[in-house]
Parts: C-alpha cells; sequence; structure tokens
C-alpha cells in the first residue's frame, strides 16, 4: 500500500503544477509540507484503528494520507470543489476515506456520526483558517454532536487565547467557551515556512479534550454566554455596564448590581477579571432571580 507522500514539499508541488491548482484567498488556504508536524497531529489526536475521524478542510489530502493510514475510516468535509478531482487522485490508494464537498457548518455532523460512527464520540482534526475557527469550533460544541477530541492547527494567538485565564489580553468570550466543554492543551508551535504558500503569522496545534461533564455546574448554560458575550463586548466598561448596555439581555441596574454583589464582587469589576466558576455562579443568580 502507498505510504503517506504529501508531506514532502516536493510532491506537494508536483500536485499543485499537475492540476494548475490556484490558492484561495477566501478560503485561506495554507498546505503542510513539513511531516514531523503531521506525526505531531497524528499522535496527539491519539489516533487509533478503532476511531471514525472528521477531517475538516484536507486542501489536496496531505493530512488526510496520515489520517486515512492511522485511523479506522475518515470522513473529509472541503468546500472548495477545484480540490475535489486533486482529493480522488491524492487518495486514490486509500479506501477508508470519503470526501464530502460541502460546507462544514451546512453538514449535519451528528447524522455522520450516527452512519459512520453508530453514534459514538467521534476525533476531529482539522488545519483551520482563522475566518472560520470559532464558528467550527463552537458550532461543534453546541449543537451537542457526540466529540471525543477536537485536535487542530489554528493561528498561534487563537490556540493561546483558547487555554488562558483571567486578566490576560487574551482572554475573552472563546477562552471560556473552550475550557467549558474541552480541556485544551497547545500540543506544538508550528512557524509559518511549515506552509505553502507561507502565512505571515505563527500556528499553533492544540488539543481539546471534551469534559464528560462541564467543570461547572449551570442552570442555563445560554443565559451564562449571554453574560459571557456581553461581558467581553465592552471590555473596557464594568461588568455592571456590560450586562446593562446587551441587547441580549433584558435586567435593569439594580438586578444586575444585586446579583453581582450577591456572588460577592465588588461593582467595579470589569467582566474580563472572572472566571468561569464565577460566571456560572453569576448566571445561577440570574435563574434564580427569573424562577422568583
Amino acid at each position: 500500500m502507498t505510504r503517506p507522500y504529501l508531506g514532502n514539499p516536493k510532491y506537494t508541488i508536483e500536485v499543485l503544477q499537475k492540476y494548475n491548482f490556484a490558492f484561495q484567498k477566501r478560503f485561506g488556504q495554507n498546505f503542510l509540507i513539513d511531516t514531523h508536524v503531521l506525526e505531531k497531529i497524528i499522535a496527539s489526536a491519539e489516533i487509533t484503528k478503532d476511531d471514525f475521524v472528521l477531517e475538516i478542510g484536507p486542501g489536496i489530502g496531505t493530512m488526510t494520507q496520515y489520517l486515512a493510514e492511522a485511523a479506522r475510516e475518515v470522513a473529509a468535509v472541503e468546500i472548495d470543489n477545484t480540490l475535489i478531482p486533486i482529493l480522488k487522485d491524492t487518495l486514490k490508494d486509500w479506501d477508508n476515506v470519503t470526501v464530502i464537498n460541502d460546507d462544514i457548518l451546512k453538514v449535519d455532523i451528528r447524522k455522520l456520526a450516527l452512519e459512520k460512527n453508530k453514534g459514538c464520540p467521534i476525533k476531529v482534526v482539522a488545519n483551520l483558517p482563522y475566518y472560520i475557527t470559532t464558528p467550527i469550533i463552537m458550532g461543534l460544541f453546541e449543537n451537542q454532536v457526540p466529540i471525543d477530541s477536537i485536535t487542530i492547527m489554528v493561528q498561534k494567538e487563537v490556540a493561546d487565547r483558547m487555554q488562558v485565564g483571567p486578566g490576560t489580553k487574551d482572554y475573552g468570550a472563546l477562552s471560556l467557551a473552550v475550557q467549558y466543554y474541552a480541556r485544551p492543551e497547545i500540543v506544538a508551535n508550528v512557524p509559518p515556512n511549515c506552509f505553502m504558500p507561507r502565512p505571515k503569522v505563527g500556528s499553533a496545534v492544540i488539543r481539546l479534550e471534551r469534559y464528560e461533564k462541564p467543570p461547572v455546574q449551570v442552570k442555563d448554560e445560554k443565559l451564562m454566554f449571554c453574560l459571557i458575550r456581553a461581558s467581553f463586548n465592552q471590555r473596557r466598561k464594568t461588568l455592571v455596564n456590560g450586562l446593562k448596555n446587551s441587547q441580549e439581555l433584558s435586567f435593569d441596574k439594580e438586578t444586575i448590581e444585586k446579583a453581582i454583589l450577591a456572588c460577592g464582587l465588588p461593582l467595579t469589576i470589569r467582566g474580563e477579571a472572572l472566571t468561569l466558576e464565577q460566571f456560572a455562579q453569576l448566571a445561577n443568580r440570574f435563574s434564580e432571580k427569573q424562577g422568583s
């Protein structure tokens, strides 16, 4: 059987020239050309022959070849239809790969997991462009897709944002959302020269291991995330003003102040200073008020 070969820049260039492929800026295409990074991703994702893997954005199939070698089955979702003939060629030696030409945000992943993995948790692996990282990750978590882990290549600053805590400039709604659903761990930093074409910024591989149960108990998840978004929409304002100015919330200033004080927090506090646990506590206070 053919071994994975596309991590070698020579073969990547050959494939691109053979098909006269033009990189699409709107899809944020940067193809990996480093075998060590590819092997690191496969190892970090802990893929075994028992696994069904969903790959988002296979490109010309570089990582797909490695995934096909390691997993039982791979479904690769690619939005760019000009890449489909290339994928048919580069993946022809692997019979355990299905290529789906669609937008990942429109794919019914729960149905896919049911059909391909009997509804058991799947592993997700991707090299994601910056502009779509957050919608994809949040879609996977919020839509209750059965997921074991997500191992993704993203811009370094986005990876940093996912794992930082309160009081740092990178801390925000994405940090809290990711840390509510999963345990984040950066497993590799990847310089621009590992890609073709070279991006302007560094990247990182981050593994998000899905929690069986979230680390905090909250009565109303939706409300908690409304509070989080409101707190970070106007970072420089106090938590009171951030929540009061939110279009998503309808609490008056007095109710907001009482809830904040009941959580043992000062009224001068900003949202960026709160931990996930404190946001859950605050949401539970508001839930009690709504229920009373």
